[in-house]
């Protein structure tokens, strides 16, 4: 992701972010769900395509069907574009891309197209493309600067806003869209610490609040603004794991800004209980939901979150590059202090005032001119959300995770791919992220066979599950064909090493 997600990585920026990451990348994470044999106890797995596994690649294909046929979810693939044929399979994203055929057993180039990379970028709505000619030839093309008024644009922040609030868990009146991921960072972490230093102005005997607390594995951008916004308000910055943090937080502590999911290893850490430690310390929260929003219930108003931000090209398949999200808390909005007062944000912007006085409401989160394009794609993409219930969402995504562990542990060679996402439900995000070794040749090899996921160093393969189009068939195919590479059939270079591994000798 181009901003604070996923496009590429990094070491973070200090020895300790870079130690961190380093552990959670190695994180264990025991496979299954509740109820459900794990992957290293079912079996020892064989050969792809062999028949000969604990299930079998049939009765395992067979299971798959029997359970798209079952999904209340299934008919909502139809709300998107899709290769269920042949197409494109050139790449994966940021990293590795393939583009020869491929015409093996039975996943050439007349297959379909399995898509696991929803979690970097979102499929194409089928509402999308409409909307936009009508934008561009009507909106922009006919009425031009009078669409401002007469078509909505200038309030399309917040009514996008709006559309968005109840996947987020957000009563109205909290969330504004636009800018990039990164700016809206900036924005929500100087203005807590604006407001804890505030508080503090009350109390004066009270140590000064100067620290910033920082997920340790976050992304790099996360922690290079951090760090800006320390510099700015005369802040430290300390990196701490997010399992630490609630013991972390003490009295000079100002905000700490939290991943609610690893974007490397799909971990979810504990909302709730991390804001509550932080509140009980006197601190704010910043959480960054863009491997959350969209994928599963985050239910901000409910646990007393401060403030939120987030990308939509995710889960929330808004399209590249889409605005970001800032949600503040209706309690904090008259001392939300922005860094980046723009003339958007102003209370009366069109008095040209030399001085600024921020508009009400999550309004003065807002900076410059909307990205009208990008903006009213996002509007159309988030009308597939149409009659959804989220929790069901969430619940099919659990499901898809443990099938595709199972489909792995029976499809490919025993003892050398380690699961390193959770298999806790309640630390489960919506992508499974396995090590094996040449990881990054493995996942080009899987995208030139038409199964689409991503790569990230040094040995990381992520499948991203967006349950509103992803089929059990997708998961049970992307699992048999990663056995047939592991297993050698055209192997890639480098030594490549298949079978899931149980990796439950310890959780750091």
């Amino acid at each position: 992701m181009p901003e604070t997600s996923d496009a590429g990585v990094g070491a973070g920026t200090g020895p300790a972010r870079a130690a961190a990451a380093t552990t959670e990348a190695a994180r264990s994470g025991a496979v299954g769900g509740p109820g459900r044999e794990t992957p290293s106890q079912a079996g020892t797995g064989t050969r792809a395509g062999s028949g000969t596994g604990r299930s079998g690649a049939g009765a395992l294909a067979v299971e798959a069907a029997e359970r798209d046929a079952k999904d209340p979810l299934a008919p909502l693939r139809d709300r998107f574009v899709l290769e269920d044929a042949a197409g494109d399979r050139t790449g994966a994203g940021p990293g590795p891309a393939a583009t020869a055929g491929h015409d093996g057993e039975g996943d050439g180039p007349g297959a379909p197209v399995v898509y696991l990379d929803g979690n970097s970028l979102g499929a194409l709505p089928r509402s999308v493309a409409g909307r936009l000619a009508q934008v561009v030839g009507h909106e922009w093309g006919r009425l031009r600067i009078r669409s401002w008024t007469e078509s909505g644009w200038w309030t399309a922040p917040e009514r996008v806003g709006e559309r968005l609030a109840p996947l987020l868990g957000a009563a109205p009146g909290q969330v504004v869209v636009g800018d990039s991921t990164s700016v809206n960072v900036f924005k929500a972490v100087v203005a807590a610490v604006r407001m804890a230093q505030s508080d503090r102005a009350a109390d004066p005997a009270s140590p000064p609040r100067d620290e910033i607390l920082l997920d340790a594995a976050t992304f790099p951008s996360d922690g290079y603004l951090a760090d800006s916004a320390a510099r700015l308000t005369g802040c430290t910055v300390r990196a701490v794991h997010p399992g630490e943090l609630a013991a972390a937080a003490g009295e000079r502590t100002a905000v700490a800004l939290v991943n609610h999911v690893d974007y490397r290893t799909g971990r979810r850490h504990d909302l709730a209980g991390i804001t509550a430690a932080l509140h009980a310390a006197g601190a704010y929260a910043v959480w960054d939901l863009c491997h959350s929003a969209g994928a599963l219930p985050v239910e901000l108003d409910a646990h007393g979150v401060d403030l939120a931000v987030g990308c939509t090209y995710k889960f929330l398949n808004g399209g590249p590059g889409s605005p970001a999200f800032l949600y503040v808390a209706s309690r904090h909005q008259e001392r939300f202090d922005s860094p980046l007062p723009g003339w958007t944000s102003h209370a009366d912007p069109f008095a040209m005032e030399s001085g600024h006085t921020p508009a009400a409401g999550p309004t003065r989160g807002r900076v410059g001119t909307p990205d009208i394009l990008s903006m009213l794609a996002l509007e159309a993409a988030l009308e597939v959300w149409d009659g959804v219930d989220l929790h069901a969402v969430h619940a099919k995504s659990l499901e898809l995770g443990d099938f595709f562990l199972e489909c792995v542990a029976a499809h490919t060679p025993p003892g050398t791919v380690r699961c390193v996402t959770p298999s806790a439900h309640d630390e489960r995000g919506s992508q499974i992220t396995l090590a094996c070794p040449s990881a990054e040749a493995v996942m080009a090899e899987l995208c030139r066979r038409g199964v689409v996921g991503d790569f990230r160093p040094p040995d990381l393969l992520r499948f991203g599950l967006t349950p509103l189009y992803t089929s059990f068939a997708d998961v049970e195919r992307a699992a048999r064909v990663l056995g047939e590479v592991l297993a050698g059939q055209d192997r890639p270079a480098g030594t490549v090493g298949g079978g899931l591994a149980d990796a439950s000798e310890g959780d750091r």
